[in-house]
């Protein structure tokens, strides 16, 4: 692979996320917001590795027997697509000889995200499992992906897949349904402050409408391109969401720091489940 493909910092490591193969753990956990790393690895009864450059903050630690990196992706699916090549790239190709290696290298992907509602019957504070996800936004142009092909979506939207994980352990009750990755928090998500959209996601209507036996949820800005990405690549991916609003019913949490807590907390001892 060519130097201006395949960037590498002067100490070997990959050119945006600044790790090197032993920095990553089989099992990684994505978080949004950078503040969010310290808010999980300090759960972890041990931390041996952190790293940070430009919005992507990385630890690298121990809870429960189980070695587990937590990444800040930043917001988008533009910095999905930088973390999710990269960290490929940094267990799954020899930096040295610049060539893929012969037997590859599956992690484990868990996104720890907030997101808000758009179905009634999914309040603030609860706990969403995205079983499809759908983008909004225009990554799945650039890579081999499925169309939706719904009525009440943008034209270019694409289907990702679902998450392959058995949830059954999960220690907090949840539910599943189709979450909508947009490329923005206003205008693409239907807000509107001053200026006018030129289209609107139907966030009233989408509930309504069942579509691969499952109802549109929620709204959010990373999950389709984690999910089509880790299918692509090869990884296992799932996208756990607490629901921090209702935009049907236009309430906000009154305690979302509680709420994404006590979610890293029971994504952590889920995690702590996993075979060995």
């Amino acid at each position: 692979m060519k130097a201006s493909e395949l960037i590498l910092n002067p100490d070997g490591s990959i050119y945006h996320l600044d790790l090197l193969p032993e920095d990553v753990a089989h099992n990684v956990v994505f978080v949004g917001d950078p503040d969010r790393v310290q808010q999980v690895s300090r759960h972890f009864d041990k931390i041996d590795f952190k790293k940070h450059k430009r919005e992507f903050i990385t630890h690298t630690g121990w809870y429960a027997n189980h070695r587990i990196t937590v990444i800040s992706t930043g917001i988008g699916t533009d910095n999905v697509d930088i973390v999710m090549n990269e960290l490929d790239a940094v267990v799954n190709i020899d930096f040295t000889t610049r060539q893929v290696k012969e037997k590859l290298t599956s992690l484990n992907i868990i996104r720890i995200g907030t997101s808000g509602s758009i179905h009634p019957a999914l309040d603030c504070d609860q706990v969403l499992i995205s079983k499809i996800a759908v983008g909004t936004d225009s990554l799945g142009e650039y890579y081999a992906s499925e169309k939706a092909n719904h009525p009440l979506l943008p034209a270019w939207s694409y289907y990702a897949r679902r998450y392959d994980y058995d949830i059954n352990s999960f220690p907090a009750p949840i539910k599943e349904g189709i979450t909508l990755t947009c490329p923005g928090f206003y205008g693409p998500q239907g807000r509107i402050l001053r200026i006018l959209p030129a289209y609107t996601i139907a966030i009233d209507e989408l509930h309504k409408e069942k579509w691969n036996g499952y109802s549109f949820t929620n709204l959010e800005m990373e999950t389709a391109a984690v999910y089509l990405l880790a299918d692509a690549l090869g990884h296992k991916a799932i996208s756990i969401n607490a629901i921090l609003a209702n935009r049907i019913s236009g309430k906000f949490s009154h305690h979302p720091g509680k709420t994404v807590d006590d979610l890293i907390i029971h994504t952590l001892e889920w995690i702590g489940q996993f075979p060995k």
